[in-house]
C-alpha cells in the first residue's frame, strides 16, 4: 500500500468513527480483534513512561447493571456493547516521584539502571513539584494521571474505526458513585487506581449523521 493510500484509510477511519449510543448487541468483537485493541492501549505513550493505567474489561453483565444507575452517559451502551471498558488511573499513592510503583517501572519495566534512576529521580521530582506544580493535591496528580489515559483511550478507539469497529467514550458517570462500586468490587487495589474514563465498543446499531467540524483555518494558528 502507498502512502497515499495509507494516509486515505486512516483519515477514512476517523470518518467512520462516530460516539456510538447504541450498539447492535447480536454483533460480538473477536477476541483477536479486541486484543488488538487492547495492544495499541498498551503501546500507548504517557509522560516520563508511567503507564499509569489500568484497563477493566466488564463483560459481567451483573456488575453492568450496577453501573447504569450511576453511569447517566451509557444507558445505550452498557446493555449492548460487545466490551465495555472502565479505564483507571494511579493515584498519587503510586505516581509520586518517590513511590515504589515508579520505582518498579523505571527498573524493572524500563530496564534502568538503578544508579540513573536515583539520579532522574531528582529531575522527577523537579517536574512534579516545580514544573506542573503536580505536588499542590491528589487530585492535581491524579488529574495529570488521568491525562494520559486519555492517550490510550483515542488509540484504541482509532485503532477500533480502522478495523469497522464502533466505539465510544463515556465521561457521563457519578465519579463517587462508581469509585465505591468499584472498591467493592474489588478493582482499586487499595486507594492505587480511580476512575478515569469509560469506553464501548461494538457495532452500530443504526448508521450516524453525517459528521461536523470546525473548518482547519479556525483551530489552527502558525507561528513561523
Amino acid at each position: 500500500m502507498n502512502m497515499i493510500h495509507k494516509k486515505q484509510e486512516i483519515v477514512d477511519a476517523f470518518h467512520f468513527r462516530h460516539a456510538t449510543k447504541e450498539f447492535d448487541s447480536t454483533k460480538k468483537i473477536s477476541d483477536e480483534d479486541f486484543q488488538f485493541i487492547l495492544e495499541t492501549a498498551r503501546l500507548s505513550p504517557s509522560s516520563v513512561g508511567y503507564e499509569p493505567w489500568k484497563f477493566v474489561v466488564v463483560q459481567n453483565q451483573e456488575l453492568r447493571e450496577k453501573l447504569r444507575p450511576i453511569t447517566w452517559g451509557a444507558q445505550g451502551q452498557l446493555p449492548t456493547a460487545s466490551h465495555f471498558v472502565i479505564i483507571l488511573a494511579r493515584t498519587i499513592k503510586d505516581t509520586k516521584y518517590d513511590s515504589e510503583y515508579v520505582r518498579n517501572q523505571m527498573i524493572n519495566v524500563k530496564q534502568m539502571p538503578e544508579d540513573l534512576f536515583e539520579k532522574v529521580k531528582a529531575r522527577y521530582k523537579s517536574f512534579q513539584e516545580d514544573d506542573l506544580h503536580l505536588l499542590e493535591s491528589e487530585r492535581s496528580m491524579f488529574d495529570w494521571a488521568s491525562k494520559q489515559t486519555y492517550i490510550a483511550l483515542a488509540n484504541m478507539m482509532t485503532a477500533a474505526a480502522q478495523i469497522g469497529i464502533d466505539s465510544c467514550p463515556i465521561e457521563g458517570f457519578d465519579y463517587d458513585e462508581v469509585q465505591s462500586l468499584l472498591a467493592e468490587e474489588g478493582l482499586l487495589e487499595d486507594g492505587h487506581l480511580a476512575v478515569s474514563v469509560m469506553v464501548a465498543f461494538g457495532y452500530r446499531a443504526k448508521e450516524p449523521r453525517p459528521k461536523t467540524r470546525k473548518p482547519l483555518e479556525e483551530i489552527v494558528e502558525w507561528v513561523e
